[in-house]
């Protein structure tokens, strides 16, 4: 597991621990004893949220409880994307969790005063496993470079079926992910947001690059467009796995939608193919894992769908890749990617 810690910001965690426990007593009326410890930011993973680790214990009606938990603290300053969902992230998790297809950690508590840790927040339980995490690279160092083809490949098996998995949960009961009027759902809603992201960057600087892809992807405008739930950041890094290789949970709901079947898959085999593939970019292919093609296999024999014209939903996935890169150079003050690598990406002259 990496060492460094990724967070966007980070607090005193004996204050935290302080503020939180005087929170939590309010929420378990009947506990005694009540004592928090073991906090700790996760390491190599978690740059858009302030995410903090910590365990609690109590007695409860003469029995000792301990709970595992995360809390996780809205952004403010350090904010990748135009729309505020932290609502909806916790939202979109309940709902999962109680209809159980698809692992979830189950959402606890929401806050929304933010007198309690300065922002609103939520804490969830804390699930046991390991996370293939970005800083380092999951391809060049860790614990996913010492597995077996074998273990990788039912690690690759459970994390395309849990992927195929969300488009078997009907939209219906999710009216609360629903986009602006002229853009309530399916693709409409996904390309809403994007092209209302690229007017947040002009905000900054002109985007002519993006704007040429963003008309590019227009003019190829697909026919296939599918229903179903974005998760939003569809990777195996945002998956927690056990010692089994079997997804424990299906993480950060950061940026979920109504706006179709095909966005998160195509971001998926996007991701593989930059991290893990044969022509990965942050280290060796790593033997065992699912091509391309076996990969929209699986999701289409699990989610009954059709990934006809994935292709495009690909194309537009490296335009919102390219849309968070920008943003990301914003905030830190350094240019991640030059006018040219950004045209060859989107395809655009």
């Amino acid at each position: 597991m990496s060492d460094v810690i990724v967070a966007p910001e980070t607090r005193d965690l004996e204050d935290l621990s302080r503020d939180l426990r005087d929170w939590l007593g309010r929420k378990l009326p009947q506990a005694r004893d009540l004592r928090l410890d073991n906090f700790a930011y996760p390491r190599g993973a978690g740059q858009s949220h302030e995410t903090i680790l910590f365990d609690a214990h109590w007695a409860e009606g003469g029995i000792e409880r301990v709970k595992g938990c995360v809390v996780r603290i809205k952004p403010e300053k350090f904010t990748v994307f135009p729309d505020n969902l932290f609502d909806e992230q916790y939202r979109i998790m309940k709902a999962l969790h109680e209809d159980g297809r698809v692992r979830v950690a189950e959402p606890l508590w929401f806050e929304a005063d933010p007198a309690v840790l300065g922002k609103p927040f939520f804490v969830m339980e804390k699930k046991q496993g390991r996370v293939p995490v970005s800083i380092p690279p999951y391809a060049r160092s860790g614990w996913m470079t010492e597995l077996s083809p074998e273990q990788r490949r039912t690690l690759w098996h459970d994390a395309v079926t849990q992927l195929a998995l969300i488009q078997t949960v009907s939209t219906e009961g999710f009216g609360f992910l629903e986009g602006p009027e002229h853009a309530r759902r399916g693709l409409a809603q996904e390309w809403d947001k994007y092209t209302r992201f690229v007017d947040w960057l002009e905000d900054v600087e002109p985007q002519p690059i993006l704007r040429a892809g963003l008309a590019r992807l227009k003019s190829e405008w697909p026919e296939h467009q599918p229903d179903g739930l974005v998760w939003g950041d569809a990777r195996i890094g945002n998956m927690m796995f056990g010692d089994d290789c079997k997804v424990v949970a299906v993480m950060d709901w950061e940026q979920p939608s109504l706006g179709g079947a095909l966005h998160d898959l195509a971001w998926f085999c996007v991701i593989a193919e930059t991290m893990h593939g044969p022509n990965s970019t942050h280290g060796a292919p790593l033997e065992g894992m699912g091509s391309h093609d076996e990969t929209v296999a699986l999701w289409e024999q699990v989610s009954g769908k059709s990934s006809a014209g994935l292709e495009w939903y690909e194309d537009f996935t490296h335009f919102k890749m390219t849309c968070t890169g920008v943003r990301l150079s914003h905030l830190r003050g350094t240019r991640m990617m030059d006018d040219e690598t950004m045209a060859r990406r989107l395809r655009v002259t």
